[in-house]
């Protein structure tokens, strides 16, 4: 277990209080999480968590899309008891297929209602808002595109790099076939692929964020939490790269919600809830802010780390985790347009 991890599950199972509705009867016991996370975050909850608990946690990590379909394919028999996504869409998915509990009260309570399910069968736990990272080498703030759907004009050919296949584009696609339809999310995808050209499936965002940083291409659309990560990693004075903004409102401009949810079928249920619990409690979201996550803790009662512009201070859209739904749209348009 890494240093920082120590640190901070030391500092939030201090001050993770008793009063959860499980109770505390569920120490002892292990749950099995599914985790579509990133390590950075899943494992200081997981270590805070079963200090201040005693209730062991099990981790199986993959991309979340992997995990969706195993817990689809596994049905009532799937080990799992918790799901934590980075996208709220894939928990969607399972609500649809009714494959989970409804969280508790006490889960729910410290979340605004707009970033967990309407039918209170998930949480959100973090938010990400996707941002634009670029070259100031090769771009200025005033050559920016103002949206998102610029991009596919042909001023951007063989200047932008893109990774379809990376489950937090799919937001993305969804918000532009939102905001605009069908149609103009498709015209839009392919004017992205011609524009990429050879670079139209990079694998995933730190690839896109360390490719902007090294010259390889002039711009990409990630999750602000790359950059600082980089930052982190390799010190700020290594990262060759600047982090610019679409215009209030444009569909490029997403807070995404990363998520949790009880599988129906879990036999830990009260073990289970209250990791949900913890993960929306004042200690599990100062995680968010004194650790190595870089994503917006949406307990307001948090302040985000300070190296995060303030989640107030900015200006995405207002689509709601529910207008985004379930990503199917999204993995529809993607495939018209070849794009995985």
């Amino acid at each position: 277990m890494r240093a920082g991890v120590v640190i901070v599950a030391t500092l939030v199972a201090a001050t993770f209080t008793v009063g959860c509705s499980s109770g505390s009867s569920a120490s002892g016991t292990t749950i099995t999480l599914y985790s579509g996370q990133h390590p950075q975050t899943t494992d200081a909850m997981v270590a805070a968590f079963e200090k201040f608990t005693g209730i062991k946690v099990n981790v199986r990590s993959d991309d979340e899309d992997v995990l969706t379909a195993a817990i689809e394919q596994e049905g009532s028999r799937s080990p799992a008891d918790v799901f934590f996504t980075e996208n709220s869409n894939w928990l969607v998915q399972l609500d649809e297929r009714h494959m989970l509990a409804p969280a508790s009260a006490a889960a729910l309570a410290p979340i605004p209602a707009a970033d967990s399910a309407a039918d209170r069968n998930w949480v959100g736990i973090s938010g990400r808002v996707s941002v634009m990272v670029y070259d100031p080498d090769k771009l200025t703030p005033s050559q920016l595109p103002a949206s998102i759907l610029d991009l596919a004009q042909p001023q951007w050919k063989g200047k932008i790099e893109i990774a379809p296949g990376e489950t937090d584009f799919w937001p993305l696609v969804a918000s532009v076939a939102h905001a605009d339809g069908e149609a103009v999310a498709l015209r839009w995808l392919e004017g992205l692929k011609a524009n990429a050209g050879a670079n139209d499936n990079v694998p995933d965002n730190e690839t896109l964020t360390s490719d902007v940083s090294q010259g390889v291409t002039d711009l990409a659309v990630i999750n602000h939490y790359y950059f600082y990560r980089l930052e982190a990693e390799v010190g700020a004075a290594s990262v060759h790269a600047a982090l610019g903004y679409f215009a209030p409102g444009d569909p490029g401009y997403v807070l995404d919600v990363s998520a949790a949810g009880v599988l129906a079928s879990s036999k830990h249920q009260a073990a289970a809830q209250k990791f949900l619990e913890f993960m929306t409690s004042q200690a599990g979201q100062a995680i968010l802010a004194q650790g190595e996550s870089f994503e917006y803790p949406l307990n307001p009662q948090v302040a985000a780390n300070p190296s995060l512009t303030p989640l107030a201070q900015l200006h995405p859209t207002d689509f709601t985790v529910a207008e985004l739904g379930d990503g199917l749209e999204a993995k529809k348009l993607l495939q018209e347009a070849q794009l995985i």
